[in-house]
C-alpha cells in the first residue's frame, strides 16, 4: 500500500489473507488463492432512495453538504482506519481443534488500512481479498486507533502524517468556519448477513460493502439539528453524541453491483 492510501489507489490493491496451513481439504473448503475473491467496498452515504442526503461532487472535490435549515455542514474529507475485517462461517467441515489458529478456519483478516470514504452516493473504494469458499453468517471489523504492535507500526510507516492515537478524521467547514474533527474510537463492529453470504469455488467475485453514513454523524437526533464538529473533538460537549452516531451509522451487506444500496444485493 502507498502512503496516505486514496480511493483511486485502493482499486488495484490485492491484500494477502492469513489462512492457516491445512485449514481446508481441497474440495469442500479449498484454500484461499484458488481463484475466489471477495471485493471489499466502502461507502460514505446512503443512496438517495434510502433517505440519503444529496452530495455535491465536482471536478475539484468530493464534497458532502448537509443542512438543517439554519446551519450548513460541508465535509470535504472523511478518513477511517479499519483493521481485521473478518468473515465467520455458518459452519465448517474442518476440525479446527486440530490447527494452531482456530479462527483461521472461519475467517480472513487484513492489517490496518486507511480508507478515504466517498462523499457522494455509490462506492469508490475497493479491496480484493482471496478467501476460502463457503457460507458465511457474519462480518466483523474494527474501527481502529493504531497502537504500537507490529501491524500498527507498519501502518504508521506507510502513513507517517496520520495523527497519533486517532482512528477517524473529518475535515470541512461548519457555517463557513473550517474544522478538523478527530476521534479515538476503537471498537469492534459485527453484522449478520440475511440471507448468509455464499462464496463458491467458481472463481466469481463476491462484493461486500461497508457503509459509514457520514451524513448522520454530526446531528443531534435522526432529524435533529446539526452540531458543530469542533464541539465533538476529545473532551468536547458532543464527543459522545458523535461517537454514538458513528457506531449507529455503520452497515455491511452484499452489494454485487457496487452501488452502496443493500436493497438490490
Amino acid at each position: 500500500m502507498k502512503v496516505q492510501v486514496k480511493r483511486t489507489a485502493l482499486a488495484a490493491i490485492v491484500l494477502t489473507t492469513a489462512v492457516a496451513a491445512g485449514c481446508g481439504d481441497g474440495t469442500t473448503n479449498p484454500l484461499a488463492g484458488k481463484g475466489q475473491t471477495v471485493g471489499l467496498s466502502f461507502a460514505g452515504v446512503k443512496p438517495a432512495g434510502l433517505g440519503g442526503v444529496m452530495a455535491v461532487r465536482n471536478a475539484l472535490a468530493d464534497t458532502l453538504v448537509v443542512t438543517d435549515g439554519t446551519n450548513t455542514l460541508r465535509i470535504t474529507s472523511a478518513e477511517v482506519v479499519v483493521r481485521e475485517i473478518e468473515l465467520k462461517r455458518v459452519q465448517t467441515t474442518i476440525d479446527c481443534d486440530t490447527v494452531t489458529d482456530e479462527d483461521a478456519c472461519e475467517e480472513f483478516t487484513i492489517g490496518a488500512v486507511l480508507v478515504s470514504l466517498p462523499l457522494a452516493s455509490g462506492v469508490d473504494t475497493r479491496l480484493e481479498v482471496p478467501v476460502d469458499s463457503g457460507t458465511y453468517s457474519e462480518v466483523e471489523f474494527e474501527i481502529h486507533k493504531p497502537g504500537s504492535d507490529s501491524v500498527d507500526q507498519a501502518f504508521t510507516a506507510q502513513n507517517p502524517t496520520w495523527p497519533t492515537n486517532i482512528s477517524i478524521r473529518v475535515q470541512g467547514t461548519f457555517n463557513g468556519t473550517p474544522f478538523t474533527f478527530t476521534s479515538d474510537l476503537n471498537e469492534d463492529q459485527e453484522f449478520t448477513f440475511s440471507p448468509p453470504l455464499v462464496i463458491d469455488a467458481s472463481g466469481a467475485t463476491t462484493n461486500l460493502t461497508i457503509r459509514l453514513d457520514v451524513s448522520t454523524w454530526f446531528r443531534n437526533g435522526a432529524a435533529g439539528p446539526l452540531v458543530d464538529p469542533a464541539t465533538a473533538n476529545k473532551g468536547g460537549a458532543n464527543e459522545n453524541l458523535v461517537k454514538d452516531n458513528i457506531k449507529a451509522s455503520i452497515k455491511a451487506f452484499e452489494d454485487e453491483d457496487q452501488d452502496g444500496d443493500e436493497r438490490d444485493g
